[in-house]
């Protein structure tokens, strides 16, 4: 049911109950959460990140991926698409593009090469619809990325009392 997406280094896969450890200490690293929400994770809130992506495929068809690196099955990160029904100003009904990598995976081309293939997946499953991602201000390596891959700032908010920049990324 969840698509394998598969780039010259990476393997983009659902989850599994054994990615939970490895998903988990991702998510406790205070370098991965700085720019989202700004506190590690617990394990429990970790779990209850990893059961949500199972749920966003069965119900909306889409999802988060698990990202593995090919040559050592590594854990590089998580992203994808989803519709967390966030109560922000503006709103937004289009899919949520999102990324979250481990530290020792930043600055290696690893997010680019996830971000390309799950682009390609996008175009032939939304179609002609928008996409959205929020990302924190301060956080200059995702909003280079993101505009790399054609997303475009359109609103300033808070999300939960936090500054955010909303950017769309119109279909090629």
């Amino acid at each position: 049911m969840i698509p394998v997406l598969e780039t010259e280094r990476l393997r983009l896969r659902g989850h599994t109950v054994a990615d939970f450890d490895p998903v988990a200490a991702m998510w406790a690293d205070p370098d991965v959460t700085r720019h989202i929400g700004g506190k590690p994770s617990t394990r429990e809130e970790s779990w209850a990140r990893m059961m949500r992506y199972p749920g966003h495929w069965a119900l909306m068809g889409y999802g988060f991926w698990l990202i593995e690196e090919k040559a050592s099955g590594r854990l590089v990160g998580e992203a994808g698409f989803a519709d967390f029904k966030r109560e922000i100003e503006p709103r937004f009904e289009n899919p949520e593009h999102g990324w979250a990598l481990a530290a020792w995976a930043h600055g290696k081309g690893f997010a680019s090469e996830a971000l390309t293939a799950q682009l390609a997946w996008a175009q032939d499953h939304f179609g002609r619809a928008p996409l959205v991602c929020m990302i924190d201000p301060d956080n200059a390596p995702s909003i280079k990325l993101a505009e790399k891959h054609g997303y475009t700032e359109f609103a300033r908010s808070a999300y939960k009392g936090a500054p955010t920049i909303l950017f769309r990324r119109m279909p090629r």
